[in-house]
């Protein structure tokens, strides 16, 4: 016979994930894109120059720019890298596994901001060139919350959980690994790559659910 506090533990179970499979969670699809110390910065677009907003991102206070940089690795340069402003403490490049492979990189999968031992690469920009020992990343797939939305949900910063994505399109697709990043700067969003986007056949503004 099954306790009645297993089977309460049980209920319970089953009642906090109907609850989180329900919540319409907002797909943000990620292009390569790079984050610049102040430093940096000036160095490839010069001393005078600030980053020049072109559009508000859905989390707050970030950014895309209107810079652009390329990378260069062993086996040839990416073009077209966005800037993500403000600045960073810390460089970091984010690209997906099919553009790291086209220019002979192999960046380790990581959190951003989590650089320490990562690929190295050139930067290029208008008025100069940087290199970089370490700060090229695939992004790990993840979720932003907003504190009360992560409580309202029951998730907590640094959990691990499953997505569901591309239901219906022919392409579905049950994303696992996805890391819950909680802070009182992000907007409820799923973060994915353009070759996990891809893959699930999903497009910024899509919805997908927690499963």
């Amino acid at each position: 016979m099954i306790a009645p506090e297993r089977i309460a533990g049980l209920a319970a179970e089953i009642e906090k994930r109907l609850k989180r499979s329900q919540l319409d969670i907002p797909v943000g699809v990620s292009n390569r894109h790079c984050h610049l110390t102040e430093a940096h910065f000036k160095i490839l677009f010069g001393r005078g120059a600030e980053p020049k907003k072109v559009k508000a991102i859905k989390q707050p206070g970030f950014y895309a720019a209107e810079e652009l940089i390329s990378l260069q690795g062993p086996k040839g340069v990416l073009h077209k890298i966005r800037l993500v402003a403000p600045y960073r403490a810390h460089t970091q490049i984010e690209v997906a596994v099919t553009d790291a492979v086209a220019i002979g990189l192999k960046p380790p999968v990581r959190e951003s901001g989590d650089v320490k031992g990562s690929a190295g690469a050139v930067l290029i920009g208008p008025a100069g060139k940087v290199e970089i020992k370490e700060g090229v990343i695939v992004a790990q797939r993840h979720l932003h919350f907003s504190p009360p939305e992560a409580q309202a949900l029951g998730v907590a910063s640094g959990e691990v959980v499953r997505v569901r994505a591309g239901t219906g399109g022919g392409r579905a697709t049950v994303f696992e690994d996805v890391v819950v990043r909680v802070s009182d700067k992000y907007s409820l969003e799923f973060h994915v790559d353009t070759d996990e986007a891809n893959t699930a056949g999903l497009k910024t503004g899509d919805v997908v659910h927690i499963a």
